[in-house]
């Protein structure tokens, strides 16, 4: 099921909008025009990367800087250690929609702790 995001005009170059899906997932426009979009929070600690900073095709978490690659999901500088999952988007008469991905998120240790019940 594709969901729509929010218009392309409306997500200038460089920003990003988070989707409060659960989990929540959030569309990068780079500067130079790619539209990436990525699970929102990063596998290290419990922090959106909606909020980071994106330099290229890598969101930097605001947390512990943590990289991403927006392209893989791949961490490209600790403390994380699990990629994020990436999902694929596509832009049609205006419109970012992202299609989710099946795969199991990487979810940080907290939030599984939580999930399950226990301390977060």
């Amino acid at each position: 099921m594709m969901i729509p995001a929010c218009r392309l005009a409306d997500l200038p170059r460089g920003e990003a909008h988070r989707l409060d899906i659960d989990p929540p997932v959030s569309v990068f426009h780079t500067d130079d025009g790619e539209v990436f979009a990525i699970d929102d929070t990063c596998t290290h600690q419990d922090a959106s990367l909606a909020d980071g900073w994106l330099e290229g095709c890598e969101v930097e978490c605001p947390l512990h800087a943590s990289k991403f690659d927006l392209r893989t999901g791949a961490v490209d500088s600790p403390p994380a250690k699990l990629p994020v999952r990436t999902h694929q988007v596509l832009i049609e008469d205006g419109m970012i929609y992202v299609q989710p991905s099946t795969d199991a998120p990487n979810l940080p240790p907290c939030i599984v702790a939580r999930l399950a019940g226990g301390p977060a």
